[in-house]
Formats: structure tokens, sequence, C-alpha cells
């Protein structure tokens, strides 16, 4: 070989090295839960510090159009895992309840479904999920795990199976006190009236009541009151504990340091993965309610319990921002910040503390598909590759996480079906202007609520609404008497004609538009009808996961720690401190 050829190919094999690296870069994928749009200062919060999510965001693009593909914690996150829309999956609701409530639940993510995480492991990704999971456990048996992240592609889990409840920490009140008070309140007042009648009409001779119906309506005021009683006993337990793979470290889970103990397991996950490609999500509890926030955050932020758990979080993404330039792996590495949702408006303590975020200049929020609900953070910074100090106003989907992650990661997308995420690397490199979502549609719980549609050559952005939610008290921000909107029924308005708006003239939906004020009116509405037709008709018959039968608790599923009998409790975290001193 010629001495000249060898810098030559010494060259050629630098530039097919670096540009492999470029092409699979590791992947952090933050998800906080709950926080409003309006909450980040990239996003234009003057009072909330989050100087490291807005550090992420000057590095990198900020999506001031980035769509939650549901406005509820769970189906959110089955589509952004899977790049579809829930209803594809059987992953969104046809009643009231959207969200899995006990962690013996038989619904989940189904086995069949490809999460982008099974993908990259295939590539040979290192994978882990840090934080919240919230897309079930089990199917038949408690130990079957067909839910679990590590049949779905985790190679690590810490966290939680289910999610953060007011439930989970004592104090905070309950996700179910409509339930407590249609289940248990009424029927022992009615119980207890009828006791009084009876025994007011057996005193004064007008009716003879035989003891039997006293012992009876007495028997069953005590079967309700045991079952409530031990409703509130169990359920923080049995519900509210930390995980790490298969095995349950901490029953209840305890919030002593939390967010801290997610970001250690974080940071120890980077730190043994520093020469193979990673997968990363962290999936944080802030700032779903219960709020809690460590000592060295409580009390510093000028918007409560909830300013402090937000810049609790902001802290960690700071921790997980220095490491990656401690370790000199910055460049290499894409990193993805988002919520599952918008700010849950409806959030206010039993003192009037108000424990939801803000959703901007939008309305509505959690729940609903107003631009409150959907329209969420939305920052990537990959510095080898992304400009830094971008802006993008197109619409985008957290379902394009999906496609974006399983290229770089030279991960083929399933052919056998409908991916709904687009690959957003020609937006971010520059290479397009354009969104490839043409339409988007958006689900309330497994109904089809509103469609935007972005035509070609034009920066008109429609949103036609076939029903809207029924805010109460009337004229407020959302559904305070039923703490969160419902989908049906005499909870919402249908319309005939859609609803319309054009997004890029009024974000604040405040304006919809008729013939007189549109003259294309009805042209619009028929072209989204026709999309929303077409789009229905790929929607396959699929196992509903929120059943009744898949969403109650099943006793034979519930995971308990090993040796702590009926208690279901143990706390091997402190344990293990403990030895590691």
């Amino acid at each position: 070989m010629p001495i000249m050829k060898i810098p030559f190919l010494l060259l050629f094999f630098l530039w097919e090295a670096e540009s492999h690296t470029a092409s699979r870069p590791n992947i952090i994928l933050v998800m906080a839960d709950d926080l409003g749009i309006g909450d980040p200062g990239c996003y234009g919060n003057k009072t909330l510090r989050t100087p490291n999510i807005d550090r992420l965001a000057s590095g990198g693009v900020k999506l001031t159009q980035h769509l939650a593909a549901s406005p509820l914690c769970t189906p959110s996150r089955a589509a952004f895992m899977t790049g579809r829309y829930p209803v594809r999956s059987g992953m969104a609701s046809w009643s009231r309840t959207g969200v899995f409530l006990f962690t013996a639940s038989s619904g989940g993510l189904p086995t069949n479904e490809i999460t982008f995480a099974k993908l990259l492991k295939d590539q040979g990704y290192s994978t882990a999920l840090i934080g919240k999971w919230h897309l079930g456990m089990s199917c038949h048996s408690k130990t079957d795990f067909c839910h679990h992240p590590l049949h779905h592609g985790f190679n690590y889990f810490y966290g939680i199976s289910l999610t953060n409840l007011r439930d989970c920490k004592p104090g905070e009140g309950s996700v179910f006190t409509t339930a407590f008070k249609r289940l248990v309140f009424i029927p022992l007042q009615i119980i207890g009236v009828t006791l009084l009648t009876f025994a007011a009409l057996n005193c004064l001779g007008l009716l003879r009541v035989p003891l039997g119906i006293f012992f009876s309506l007495l028997f069953l005021a005590a079967l309700i009151l045991t079952l409530f009683l031990g409703f509130l006993h169990y359920f923080r337990p049995l519900n509210c504990f930390m995980m790490r793979n298969y095995e349950i470290i901490q029953q209840p889970m305890s919030y002593d340091n939390l967010t801290q103990r997610l970001t250690v397991e974080a940071a120890q996950f980077i730190q043994r993965n520093t020469e193979t490609p990673f997968l990363l999500v962290l999936s944080y509890l802030h700032v779903h309610t219960a709020l809690f926030s460590s000592k060295d955050f409580a009390g510093k932020s000028k918007h409560g319990v909830y300013g402090d758990a937000v810049e609790e979080m902001d802290w960690s993404v700071g921790q997980i921002l220095n490491l990656l330039d401690e370790l000199r792996l910055a460049n290499d590495t894409l990193i993805y910040f988002t919520s599952d949702q918008g700010a849950h408006v409806e959030e206010v303590s039993s003192k009037g503390e108000i424990h939801g975020g803000s959703n901007g200049i939008y309305k509505g929020g959690k729940a609903n598909n107003w631009e409150g609900g959907i329209r969420v953070p939305g920052i990537l910074r990959w510095p080898r590759v992304i400009q830094a100090g971008q802006k993008i106003d197109e619409p985008t989907s957290n379902m394009d996480i999906f496609p974006t992650v399983a290229k770089l990661a030279g991960a083929p997308l399933p052919e056998d079906r409908i991916i709904d995420g687009r690959d957003l690397m020609p937006l971010l490199e520059g290479k397009s202007q354009r969104s490839d979502h043409e339409f988007l549609f958006h689900y309330c719980n497994a109904y089809l609520n509103a469609v935007r549609w972005h035509p070609q050559n034009s920066t008109s952005i429609w949103k036609a609404f076939f029903f809207t939610p029924n805010f109460n008290p009337v004229g407020s921000n959302g559904c305070f008497a039923t703490h969160v909107c419902f989908c049906f029924g005499s909870y919402v308005t249908h319309h005939d004609p859609p609803l319309l708006f054009d997004i890029s003239k009024d974000p604040r939906e405040r304006n919809p538009l008729t013939p007189a004020t549109e003259p294309r009116f009805y042209e619009i509405l028929k072209v989204i009808q026709e999309a929303a037709d077409r789009h229905t008709q790929t929607l396959p018959e699929v196992p509903n996961q929120f059943s009744w039968d898949n969403f109650l608790w099943k006793p034979w599923l519930q995971l308990c720690c090993p040796s702590s009998g009926l208690s279901c409790q143990c706390d091997r975290e402190k344990q293990d401190k403990r030895l590691s001193h």
C-alpha cells in the first residue's frame, strides 16, 4: 500500500467513527407529570426559578406547539412509548376513569405493543426507566409482570408502577372523595334514616318491624364501614410502593428525599454506561399531587408547595446536565424534556391552596383538549447536531419521539402497524420548515374530541371541536365540581357544526369562527370531517384495557413485600442504607 494513502484511510475511518457516533447518540427522555407550559422560565414564567430547564432550552430547540397525544397520564404515556394514539392499543377509556388507580388491576400496555425501548434494546442500547410507569403491572398472576417496564424493553427499572396520588401521602386528602360520598356516606345516611324511621314506627305501634330487619341493616352498615376503614388503611401500602426491577423495596413509599433518590439512580445508570449507548427515561413524580419536596427546597419558592416541587425537579435536571458535562457525554447525548399533559388547574387543597400549575395564556388544562390540556413544554438538545437557541412553532406531538429515536438508533420502524408519530430530525436540523403532521387527532379518553389541520402552503392551523367540556362553575377555567373534566353525557356539549378556531390567530381559543367571519367555514369543516373519517377507519377493534374487568382491583394480582405478612410494609431502602454505612 503506498504510504501516501495511509493518512487518507485514517481520516476516512475517523470520519466514519464520528458519523456513527452522531447517528447513534445516547438518549435521555425527561418527562414531568402535570407540569404546565406556563411553568418553566423559558416559556415565559417570571417568578418560578427553572434555570436548568432554561439552560436546556437555550442550548437546543424549544417547541412552542408541542402536543400531548392525550390530556391524561396513562393514555399520554402509552402514546409516548409506542408512537401511536392510545385508542389503537386499548389504552383509552370509554368510562369516566381514564387512568389506572390500582397496582393490582389487570389492564396495561398490551404485550404486543412495541415501545421505543424495545427497539433500542434490540440495537444494543442499555435501557432504563427511573420514576413513574403508570402503564400496568400484571395480567393473570402477580408474578407474570406482563405490563412491567422490563417486559417492554427496559433493562432496569427503579420507581413506582402506578402514580403519585394524594392518598399516598398522609394528610393530603384523597382522589376517592366522590366515590366515598356515593358508596359510603350516602348509603350510611340512608341506612341510619331507615333505622330511625323503623324504630319510631315500631314505638308508635304504626308498623311492626321484625328484629331481623334491624340486625340486617346494622350488619350492612357495619360491613360498609369496615370495608371503608379497610380501604383507608390498606390503599397506601397496596398501591404506593417503590420497586427495583421486579422487587418491592419500599412499601409504602417514603417521600423523604424521593427526588434525590431518583436523581442518584439516574446518575448511576449513566455512569455505568459511559462506554455503551444508553436510553434513560427519567419520569418524575413531580408535580402531580400529592406535592412534596425535600428540606432544601421546602418553602423556598414564590409559589408555595407547587413552586417548591418545580424548583426541586429543575435542580434534578441540572444534576443530570452537570454529570453529562463531567463525563464529556453532552455532545453525544440527545436530551428531551416534556410533560405528559398540561397543568391540573382544578388542583386546590382543602385549605384553598393552589396545587396546580400554569398553562400560560392557554385555556383549560389536564383532562381536556383545550390548548392548556395538551400544549406542553417540548425541549430537545443535542449539541453536536442541533443548533442552539432555536424556536419552532410547527405542530409536533409527544408521539414523534418514537420514530425519531428509532431512526437515530438505526432501528427500522415496525411495518405491521400504523405509527402516528413523525421523525422530528428534519425540523430540528433545519432541513424542513414544515411539520409532517397535516392532521392531528385529539382524544378525550377514547372519544374523538377535536381535529387539528395544518394545510400545506398555509400558516393557518384549524382546530375543530366535536364536543367541549362543561366547565363548572360556569365561567371558570375547569371542571372544579368533578375535579377533572369528563368526556361524555351531561358533562359535555356537542357541537353541530363543530366549533372551529384558527389556532395561529387565536391560540387562547376565545373566538370560535362562523360562516360570517370565515368564508371557507364549511369547506374547512368538510376537509376535517373527511380526515376524521379516514382516521377512524384505520382503528381496529382491540381489547379495552380499561374495561371494568381490567380496571378493578384483583387480590390475586396484589404485590407485597416478601415476609411482610398482611401488613405489606417494608423499607429495604433504609436497610440497604444502614448496611452501606
